[in-house]
């Protein structure tokens, strides 16, 4: 994590302990607590990875909705982002709505592509129930010391108030 004016990056990846260990051990600890339903954030790095997971997740009456991040990169396919590609955008929505059941689908896009109005109609057409707009967006900061990048993966994603701007017009767009 590395602080930056009106904002901050972060390369900590998507830390959890997997989606059994969820169901078996957070999600009970929660209800404890907290007596509404909650959102389950999926992320996966395979569509099937992407079902398996939404398949799990269906089966739990505390999980009130899914917010599915396309901003993963898809390894079968060169490390790209599914939410980069309308086609695959709309792939990974027309898979997990298959397995949600009655649960609501909101797919989190990237801001991290040149044309978000495509992506989201594809998602909407794929049978989206929501969008979630918008996740961090790339960035970078140098040690001017050193000449090295302050956080080890090179780049993070960049959030906080300075991308509140973007994240305006993108929902503007769509």
């Amino acid at each position: 994590i590395a602080e930056a004016p009106s904002g901050l990056l972060n390369a900590v990846g998507l830390q959890n302990p997997g989606v059994d260990a969820v169901i078996a051990e957070e999600l009970p600890k929660l209800r404890k607590v907290f007596h509404k339903p909650v959102m389950a954030n999926v992320s996966g790095f395979s569509l099937d990875e992407y079902v398996e997971v939404c398949r799990k997740l269906d089966g739990e009456d505390q999980i009130g909705w899914l917010e599915v991040n396309i901003s993963c990169p898809n390894v079968k396919h060169g490390g790209l982002a599914f939410g980069t590609d309308p086609n695959a955008a709309a792939e990974v929505t027309r898979a997990v709505k298959a397995v949600a059941g009655d649960k609501p689908v909101i797919m989190k896009l990237s801001p991290n592509v040149t044309d978000i109005v495509a992506i989201a109609k594809a998602c909407e057409a794929a049978g989206a129930d929501g969008l979630s707009l918008i996740n961090t967006m790339l960035g970078m900061r140098i040690n001017l010391r050193t000449r090295k990048p302050i956080i080890a993966n090179t780049m993070g994603g960049f959030s906080g108030p300075a991308i509140f701007p973007v994240a305006v017009r993108m929902v503007y767009q769509v």
